[in-house]
């Protein structure tokens, strides 16, 4: 599945991982917009409609999303340069940390809550919603445990809202 034949609807977390999986072999749709500016994490809208949202996202180590989640959107994400970093919050424990190498993909529903950091030292990933991004979820995590969610727009670059828990 390309975003040239996407179906009229919102697409599964299922159809949005073919996608990002299709897109990953297809790097003249993505290449030229890969960029490193001065460390920071850039990123590129490819394609938007009533349906679907598809990024390009390039980052470093010093890259970090913050804990977040899409809100009524469900989501998939395809590493096609380098290593990321899931983490998964986990509540009276470790949260659970998941190296995404090259060539490895992953989807989830909108009730998914996560962050995502730059493991290698440039990498390359691209990601797809449906429906589309408009809110998100930021979350904080307090020394005692405590969480809070603050809503954000999808325009807005995430990044930790405190120091990392």
């Amino acid at each position: 599945m390309s975003f040239e034949s996407l179906p009229e609807r919102c697409l599964d977390k299922r159809e949005l991982r073919e996608l990002v999986d299709d897109l990953a072999h297809r790097s003249e749709t993505w290449h030229e917009h890969v960029d490193f500016p001065d460390g920071r994490r850039h990123y590129v809208s490819l394609h938007r409609d009533e349906y679907v949202d598809i990024w390009l996202l390039c980052w470093t180590p010093e890259n970090d999303t913050g804990w977040h989640d899409h809100d009524t959107s469900a989501g998939a994400v395809a590493v096609v340069g380098g290593v990321l970093k899931e983490c998964n919050p986990r509540i009276g424990g470790a949260h659970v940390e998941t190296e995404v190498p090259e060539g490895t993909s992953f989807c989830f529903g909108p009730d998914h809550i996560h962050r995502l950091v730059g493991v290698a030292d440039r990498s390359v990933s691209i990601h797809a919603y449906s429906p589309p991004l408009w809110r998100l979820g930021q979350y904080s995590i307090d020394e005692s445990g405590v969480m809070r969610r603050v809503s954000v727009s999808y325009a807005d670059e995430l990044r930790p809202l405190n120091a990392v828990a």
